[in-house]
């Protein structure tokens, strides 16, 4: 066995001592060594402690910037300083763990050494780990004299992020350079596959995933051709022997079934052509959804998602309606719905027993209503024909089975439409697994169900209103849903922007490449400022996770997508 390499000693001074929590180290100024790469360090009574590198700086014996520049001759910058300056670097570091519980501060002078792979897997937390699930790789002492490149899969108990130890994962970055949509589905790839080999009856998983920007969902179960790529035999054959080292399926998604908004021809709801929608269906892997009055009125509330009802006269017409009181219990559709509101909005209209609500909430409800209804999308319909691949998504979703993945398109429609289809499909997924039906037929849920929605800003944001509907049904999923099996898989633009219930529920957070003014927001308090400097400069492929069985933040790359993806 190789001797370990000896990159330096520790430094402690009175000015700058050593904790229990923090050390520091001189080494050679020509070392490469980068944050987050783990150095091993000498300690009392044969232990070992290991630390993370945070920051590196460099230091000469010069006392001021002043002396460097006269020693120049007074600022040429051709002259030669005559005299040698003493310099070193030094880096400071986090005490991680030590290989025998003893926590009392590194001692002066002792010697500080590279780490081995086995050792790194050891410090970090990443050896034994139970119920393993990839989320990543991580790379250290890239360029680093005296060793080579480590190159370390991570692996995080699949328990501490879909349950029942820990659940739900927030992902934060900004648009285009933080991948979002890719670490969740390398995640999600990652789960279908550990739980496809997984024969119990017991423990089993399904996907429910909304596509939120054009095609970027719809085509995950056709391999990826990298046709954006210098070379797309090469970066092939690399990126699926990636995917083989983790003991993954370098194949696409399997059990996928898409759903896509009804549409006309005068309204096209889908980033798809006919074409290609008609072939999804023809070949059963899609059908089209719509909504129907007698089964979809007990959701009306969901189009209220985004409407600040803060004297609850919505609700109490909400209440009105649900209960069937006046002509309400006989309307068949829609529209016979829309004539019975018109009725209410007429002046003199009412009886003296249903004059506790006022014309004006009447004529604002129908207002918000008759523009959901009536707009061009026409996913709100008379009937549903099942010989057209036509379905409820509710009635779809309900007969979920293990291992398959269900893609709701909801990208080219408007806002409030997209909030009302997110809120449904929760709100049946949530009620699934509460048991609610339990008594009909085939209907035999998975024991945990992942939830992915992008842009979670438009329904779980702080300034949300109070009364949203669909901002209670994400809170209660954030909070109890660990226990019932469903969990949520979210990402977002600035973590800073959503609600605290929320992220403060998550079990497992990965941060991408973000903005300076977003890492000084109150959420990133906690996380070290060389981690929010890093957090501003990662590149396309890196996130830095967090995760309950993980001994510090690390900084991981992950895969390219193994599946088709759509510029």
């Amino acid at each position: 066995m190789p001797s370990p390499v000896i990159i330096g000693r520790i430094l402690a001074t009175e000015k700058a001592p050593t904790t229990i929590d923090n050390f520091a180290f001189w080494t050679n100024p020509s070392l490469i060594l980068n944050p987050f790469d783990i150095v091993k360090v000498e300690h009392v009574n044969g232990s070992f402690s290991y630390g993370m590198i945070e920051d590196i700086s460099h230091i000469t014996d010069a006392a001021s910037f002043l002396t460097n520049y006269i020693s120049s001759d007074f600022g040429d910058v051709e002259v030669e300083s005559p005299t040698l300056r003493v310099g070193m670097n030094y880096v400071q570091a986090k005490v991680v763990c030590n290989d025998k519980n003893i926590y009392i501060p590194l001692q002066s002078n002792s010697k500080v050494f590279l780490a081995t792979a086995e050792e790194i897997e050891y410090a970090l937390g990443l050896k034994d780990i139970r119920n393993p699930l990839v989320c990543g790789y991580l790379e250290m002492y890239e360029g680093t004299s005296g060793s080579e490149k480590v190159t370390l899969p991570v692996r995080l108990n699949s328990k501490f992020i879909i349950g029942p130890e820990g659940a739900h994962l927030n992902i934060s970055g900004i648009s285009g350079l933080a991948a979002k949509t890719s670490y969740a589905m390398f995640l999600m790839k990652a789960i279908q596959d550990t739980y496809i080999k997984n024969k119990s009856e017991d423990e089993s998983v399904a996907f429910v995933m909304f596509n939120v920007k054009g095609r970027d969902l719809l085509t995950i179960d056709q391999p990826n051709d990298y046709d954006d790529e210098d070379d797309p035999a090469k970066e092939k054959a690399e990126n699926e022997a990636l995917y083989k080292k983790f003991g993954l399926s370098p194949e696409p998604f399997h059990n996928v079934h898409y759903y896509y908004p009804y549409s006309t021809e005068g309204s096209w709801n889908t980033y798809l052509t006919p074409e290609e929608v008609d072939d999804a269906i023809k070949t059963k892997k899609a059908k089209k959804y719509k909504y129907i009055y007698r089964e979809d009125r007990n959701n009306l509330d969901l189009m209220f998602s985004n409407i600040d009802d803060s004297t609850q006269t919505m609700d109490a017409i909400i209440n009105y309606i649900m209960a069937g009181q006046g002509k309400f219990s006989g309307a068949d559709d829609w529209q016979e719905f829309l004539e019975i509101i018109r009725e209410k909005c007429a002046a003199g209209a009412q009886s003296d027993r249903e004059k506790e609500i006022p014309i004006a909430s009447w004529r604002k409800f129908y207002r918000i209503v008759n523009k959901a209804i009536n707009d061009k999308a026409a996913i709100f319909a008379r009937d549903i024909n099942a010989s057209k691949g036509e379905t409820r998504l509710g009635d779809a979703l309900k007969y979920i089975k293990k291992n398959e993945v269900h893609v709701i398109d909801i990208a080219k429609l408007s806002e409030d439409k997209q909030a009302y289809v997110f809120g449904d499909a929760v709100r049946t997924i949530y009620n699934l697994q509460l048991g609610e039906y339990n008594g009909d037929e085939n209907v035999v849920p998975p024991s945990r169900i992942i939830i992915f929605i992008d842009e979670l800003n438009k329904y779980a944001s702080k300034d949300s209103p109070k009364n949203s509907p669909i901002l209670h049904q994400i809170l209660d999923v954030a909070e109890r849903g660990r226990s019932l099996g469903v969990v949520l898989f979210a990402a977002e633009q600035f973590r800073s922007a959503i609600h605290d219930r929320v992220t403060g529920n998550c079990s497992t957070h990965a941060y991408g490449r973000t903005n300076t003014i977003e890492v000084t927001k109150s959420d990133y308090k906690s996380v070290p400022p060389v981690y929010k400097t890093m957090m501003t400069r990662l590149k396309q492929g890196e996130y830095i996770v967090q995760n309950p069985i993980f001994r510090s933040m690390l900084h991981i790359k992950f895969p390219k997508p193994i599946y088709k993806q759509v510029k």
